[in-house]
């Protein structure tokens, strides 16, 4: 097997980094948005209208 060249490692490298920021980027967005589906849950049934 041939030697990989250092253009082709930093490529490999950032390649698995995106995909790993990425998933956590997605998780974080994840869990966010239940966050904000909870607090608008929780404030709207605090409120007494009447």
């Amino acid at each position: 097997m041939r030697e990989l060249s250092a253009e082709a490692r930093l490529h490999l490298y950032a390649r698995s980094l995106s995909r790993k920021t990425g998933t956590g980027f997605h998780a974080a967005a994840l869990y966010g948005s239940l966050a904000v589906i909870a607090a608008v849950l929780f404030g709207t049934l605090s409120v007494h209208p009447f």
